[in-house]
């Protein structure tokens, strides 16, 4: 199944609305998704700052993680090229400002607006973000074990995505290093 559906963009029903509790971060990129329905506007807002959040773990967003974060917001989340590298700068900028203060807030938000498979989708997205270098630090592994736990996900569903990207782990190369020598 796409990130798309689960972000429910390709159904014509809206998402529950989640108004209440909005962050000042997620309505600064909704702005930006005008054209879409709101409440699809705001789960793909909240999606791009969860991505940032990620990618920013190890306080850099380097040019391929952003990228990475277009990339999936074009073929995964529906928008276009120009609105995914829009969404994707903001959401740098919000995390880079006000990261410390908006990341539970932004997630928690999320987690109350997304369906599990949802939260599961965006949390496989945020390791492709952070793997996208190809390794995934202790810094944003300990980020992305973050998210998993703000999302409330299964922790068999969590470790089947970190399973993954088990070969992208740095703590993991030292020894795969060692049993290959």
């Amino acid at each position: 199944m796409s990130f798309r559906r689960f972000l429910g963009l390709g159904h014509t029903q809206s998402a529950p609305a989640v108004n209440r509790g909005e962050t000042s971060t997620v309505r600064q990129i909704v702005a930006r998704l005008e054209s879409l329905p709101p409440d699809q506007a705001r789960l793909l807002a909240a999606t791009a700052y969860i991505l940032a959040r990620a990618a920013y773990a190890d306080f850099d967003i380097s040019d391929v993680e952003t990228s990475t974060m277009e990339q999936i917001l074009v073929t995964q989340g529906g928008l276009d090229e120009s609105q995914a590298v829009l969404v994707v700068e903001m959401a740098k900028i919000q995390a880079r400002n006000f990261g410390e203060t908006e990341d539970y807030l932004v997630t928690r938000e999320f987690r109350q607006a997304a369906s599990y498979e949802q939260r599961l989708a965006v949390l496989r997205a945020c390791y492709a973000v952070g793997a996208a270098d190809d390794m995934l630090t202790s810094a944003e592994s300990a980020t992305l074990d973050e998210i998993a736990n703000e999302f409330d996900l299964e922790r068999a569903d969590v470790a089947a995505v970190r399973a993954e990207f088990a070969d992208k782990l740095v703590a993991r190369r030292p020894l795969r290093a060692q049993q290959d020598s």
